[in-house]
């Protein structure tokens, strides 16, 4: 039956993770990278029946059969609809590719590097296929404290440790606010069922109480995301943590941050603070996200944290998408999910080669040394290009139909910054690209300062530095972007999308399926595909990305006084606020909170 998978997909990794500690014990490494990838191959297949299932409506599982009477309940729920059930393949997917990129690999963590990730994998699953609030918070920290782990495993360097603590503090301390908005919202309605939290607030309007909770309760979900200014932990995290983590954290993990906001607001609060309101919050938020990003992208020669900070600028790009408040921008920033899925991946795995092989991240110490032949090298400016919204990657067909909704949505503007963003992030990473393989332009020095967390690595990460590249590793990487290119192909994934999109954002509908089993109303037929201007608008990002790459590469540092040096000045500055000390990013969070609490709640005030 459809509603016996959802509970098996989020079980069956916990179980085998159990299974891998207990044969690490006594079997080979092989037989621990085998059942890590069974397991997760069987995840991915459990979750495309769960997209398959939800093609006219949702899932719903009462756990131990308590189900609601009169619309009250007290058993554990699971509610899957196709773009809660997309991202649980997204999920079990970039699993698969990481643990066949790992084949074999981080050999002194044995099994427990493959239980930590197919506990990650559950808690992903999990968050998003419940429809309990608590239950949310339950998986959200079950993927947190794995992720923390995976972060230090290599816990015999400093940084590594420095880089997870400061990871697992952060959101801690994000997840505790989100747990008093929890015990905010039932202490007003005795629930925590998201269709009955928001069939109790519904009609009610916005008082002190529901405003703080809503910001309470997103806090920790934006932490995860990563949104400026609570985004400091992202990038100190990624230039620590192995590779194939690297992958979930910034495919996936980043982004369920944006998943859980919107899941929350639409099924809760969308009755009772309007949506205007949320509307303004967001856009003001993802502009900034956007900006800070790009801007400290562009300025890495990290290149580890050069990744890390495009994804911020993507989450950006994400949070504008989701302040449109319509089914096309969410359906935009889902294909845009996961397009700028599957070219990160590729690019972290890339990365990672050239760690394992000369034992360095720094853009300048790697100044071609490897040469255009390897097939690595194309991999690596194909996803640059795919990640400035080349037509037809996956990255340029979200992008595109989220400029399209913002048109629609009154705000043609937007259009820009989506090109801009994408041509920064872009031309960072394939400026990078031709550095490091064609030996283009002229060598950069170092500009990281030498304390930053993660700086340059001493150690491969495999046992052995790399003389070849193993075969499992070049089809974990062609895998990754050969996805991101089938989502902008394949017309019949975008209109799925579309109208999975026209389901989550139906609060009536999953009210009424969750609380009484009323079958959903058939979806509309989505229209959401390519149009011309999403063409052009991709083509011309994907050249001012290359034109910012060719300026970039010759341009040498200017003297001091000039324009160009106080505008470098003014980079530095914002670079010093990045300084790796907690007690400041901790600053930072409350600061963070508190803007979003003023434009949530100054409108509201009578």
């Amino acid at each position: 039956m459809a509603s016996d998978l959802a509970p098996l997909a989020v079980a069956l990794p916990i179980v085998m993770a159990c299974a891998v500690l207990v044969v690490q014990r006594w079997a080979s490494r092989r037989l621990a990278d085998l059942l890590a990838m069974v397991a997760a191959v069987a995840a991915l297949g459990l979750s495309a029946a769960l997209v398959a299932a939800t093609k006219d409506g949702r899932v719903v599982t009462w756990s131990g059969g308590w189900e609601p009477r009169d619309g009250r309940s007290v058993g554990i729920v699971l509610v899957v609809d196709q773009l809660s059930a997309g991202f649980a393949c997204l999920a079990a997917g970039l699993t698969c590719c990481a643990l066949l990129y790992s084949w074999r690999y981080l050999e002194a963590a044995h099994g427990h590097y493959h239980a930590l990730m197919l506990l990650f994998l559950a808690g992903m699953i999990g968050f998003v296929l419940t429809g309990d609030l608590f239950n949310m918070f339950v998986f959200f920290e079950l993927m947190g404290v794995s992720a923390f782990a995976l972060t230090g495993l290599h816990i015999e360097e400093p940084d590594s440790v420095q880089g997870s603590l400061n990871f697992a503090l952060i959101n801690s301390l994000g997840a505790y606010l989100s747990l008093m908005g929890i015990g905010l919202l039932y202490a007003r309605t005795g629930q925590l069922g998201f269709a009955q939290l928001g069939a109790k607030l519904a009609g009610h309007p916005a008082d002190g109480l529901i405003v703080g909770a809503f910001v309470l309760v997103t806090i920790g979900f934006l932490v995860k995301a990563a949104m400026a200014p609570m985004h400091f932990w992202l990038a100190d995290a990624h230039a620590v943590a192995p590779t194939p983590v690297c992958v979930l954290m910034s495919g996936v993990m980043v982004e369920m941050g944006v998943y859980a906001l919107a899941r929350v607001y639409l099924t809760v609060f969308a009755t009772s603070i309007p949506a205007p309101v949320v509307q303004r919050a967001f856009l003001t938020m993802g502009l900034l996200t956007a900006a800070v990003g790009s801007l400290m992208c562009f300025a890495q020669r990290h290149l580890k944290r050069l990744l890390a900070y495009s994804t911020i600028a993507h989450v950006g790009l994400f949070l504008i998408g989701f302040a449109l408040l319509s089914p096309d921008g969410l359906a935009g920033v889902a294909l845009y999910v996961v397009g700028h899925a599957g070219v990160k991946g590729a690019l972290f795995l890339l990365v990672g080669l050239l760690l394992d092989r000369f034992q360095s991240l720094d853009e300048g110490k790697l100044f071609g040394r490897v040469g255009g032949r390897h097939p690595a090298c194309w991999m690596f400016l194909l996803a640059a290009l795919a990640l400035a919204g080349l037509p037809p990657s996956g990255p340029g067909l979200g992008k595109a139909i989220t400029e399209e909704a913002a048109s629609a949505a009154g705000y043609p503007w937007l259009s820009v910054v989506f090109v801009l963003v994408s041509a920064v992030t872009g031309a960072a990473v394939l400026r990078a690209g031709l550095r490091v393989f064609l030996g283009r332009g002229h060598r950069p020095g170092p500009i990281e300062p030498a304390h930053q967390i993660g700086a340059e690595p001493k150690e491969p990460e495999t046992e052995h530095p790399l003389r070849r590249t193993p075969l499992t590793m070049l089809v974990a990487i062609g895998a990754l972007l050969a996805g991101s290119i089938v989502v902008g192909v394949v017309p019949a994934l975008a209109q799925a999308v579309g109208r999975g999109a026209v389901f989550f954002s139906d609060q009536a509908g999953y009210f009424n399926q969750a609380l009484f089993a009323v079958p959903a109303a058939p979806a509309p037929a989505s229209a959401a595909w390519w149009s011309w201007s999403g063409i052009l608008l991709g083509a011309a990002s994907t050249v001012l990305a290359m034109i910012i790459a060719g300026i970039s590469l010759h341009v040498r540092p200017p003297e001091r006084g000039h324009f160009r040096s106080r505008m470098i000045a003014g980079v530095e500055l914002v670079r010093r606020l990045h300084s790796g000390h907690i007690g400041d990013y901790v600053a930072w969070l409350l600061f963070g909170a508190a803007v979003l609490a003023a434009l949530i709640g100054l409108p509201l005030l009578p």
